[in-house]
């Protein structure tokens, strides 16, 4: 089947091993693997992982694997070089480097990725050590920023005792497919199956799950960019599903969306400054350009971007920058409820902790609830109050974010935490 497809219908992790075929065709001594599971999500990650660990022994060759996550690493080096400005700033064996790091840079990759064991205010930045003097370390720089169990307690029961938001009953959103001579149906794929959850004011709900489990659709479905086959979508008592096309484009205002790739997210013939101001001139917000200009200004300072941004086109943007950008005009309408899709999974561990930490900080500000839907476990439980597991469009199991993460009730949970790569 796969020697017959074409690239468009085939998973990224299909994708991946088609490439891996190819470079192993002419038997090469060294396989150079650049970012080779940057987009894959965990579990498909640790396959080819895997996979790439069993090439290598079958046919004894040398890999140089080249990827911005230390934890990845840890799963398959045996010797790693750290490389910053252009120049190898540490090298040594694997458990050298992750126990006793000696350069800062070194010390902010590993303390960027989210912990699994401990909840932390924020997370570290790379700039946070190469700040401070070379002797500072990991756990001393990490340690007054855990939350207490008692603190997360406090604030979650403030978010409980709210009435819910947005409500899900028996959501389905299917896609047709196999249409038979006359054009008819024949098949469905079942992208979201009778889902039912609520979200509350001022909490973030983590959706995770593999690539094609339903989760993006279900956040689709919430905002209306697809059609749902059945169920019932209440935002603050009104049922989206059957309001008028004129209170729908009110209520565009309150929900927003930051997608995964800002790149194609942004039109590249536009100005920064112009794709922030759009929404507003749909909307008719602010009086006039004018207006509308100082709060892109103020927009930009609020995602760390100084006024010069507003004259830019997103092709002279980094990918960190230009999902601030995106993150801006989400903001552009002061929504309420926002749904991040994947909105750091295309981002390196440096830049990604820089644009959670913005996310909390902005939720913290305006009071926003948030949908975070990821398929990396990790960046889910740091940013969770409660987490939804979703498999084949269902809700496998949902609750504390900690206490899944901690005992999970399904196969599948325990499958997706343990692919995610822990380091030593």
């Amino acid at each position: 089947d796969i020697f017959s497809s074409y690239p468009h219908q085939l998973s990224g992790g299909q994708k991946q091993r088609v490439m891996i075929a190819m470079a192993l065709s002419n038997n090469p001594r060294i396989l150079i693997a650049d970012e080779p599971t940057t987009a894959l999500d965990v579990t498909v990650q640790k396959t080819i992982l895997e996979l790439m660990k069993n090439l290598q022994k079958k046919y004894g060759m040398s890999i140089i694997f080249i990827t911005h996550d230390l934890g990845v690493i840890a799963e398959i080096a045996n010797t790693v070089l750290v490389m910053y400005k252009g120049k190898i700033v540490e090298r040594g064996k694997l458990e050298g480097i992750f126990k006793n790091p000696q350069h800062p840079y070194t010390k902010g990759l590993l303390a960027c990725r989210p912990p699994l064991n401990i909840r932390l205010k924020k997370l570290p930045v790379i700039d946070d050590f190469l700040e401070k003097e070379s002797k500072v370390t990991i756990k001393g720089f990490t340690k007054d920023l855990i939350i207490s169990e008692k603190e997360r307690k406090s604030v979650q029961k403030k978010i409980f005792e709210k009435e819910p938001i947005l409500r899900l009953k028996n959501i389905k959103t299917f896609f047709p497919v196999k249409k038979g001579v006359f054009g008819k149906t024949k098949n469905y794929i079942k992208a979201v199956n009778d889902v039912s959850l609520n979200v509350y004011p001022g909490e973030t709900l983590g959706l995770v799950g593999e690539s094609g489990c339903g989760k993006t659709t279900l956040g689709r479905s919430i905002l209306k960019l697809v059609d749902t086959n059945g169920g019932e979508i209440l935002y603050n008592g009104k049922n989206i599903e059957t309001i008028s096309k004129n209170e729908l484009r009110k209520l565009r205002k309150d929900l927003q969306i930051i997608f995964q790739d800002p790149y194609s997210s942004l039109n590249p013939r536009i100005t920064v400054g112009s794709a922030i101001m759009e929404p507003m001139k749909v909307h008719k917000l602010n009086k006039n350009d004018k207006t509308r200009k100082s709060k892109v200004f103020e927009l930009l300072e609020k995602v760390n971007l100084d006024k010069s941004y507003f004259y830019r086109y997103p092709h002279e943007l980094s990918g960190g920058q230009r999902q601030r950008i995106c993150i801006a005009r989400a903001l552009a309408l002061n929504p309420k409820f926002i749904i991040c899709d994947e909105s750091v999974s295309a981002l390196d561990v440096s830049i990604q902790a820089q644009v959670l930490n913005l996310l909390n900080d902005l939720k913290k500000e305006y009071g926003f609830t948030y949908i975070f839907i990821s398929h990396d476990l990790s960046v889910v439980k740091f940013m969770s109050d409660r987490m939804a597991v979703m498999k084949d469009g269902k809700i496998e199991e949902i609750g504390d974010a900690d206490e899944i993460y901690n005992f999970p009730k399904t196969e599948y949970t325990k499958n997706l935490i343990e692919a995610v790569p822990k380091g030593i």
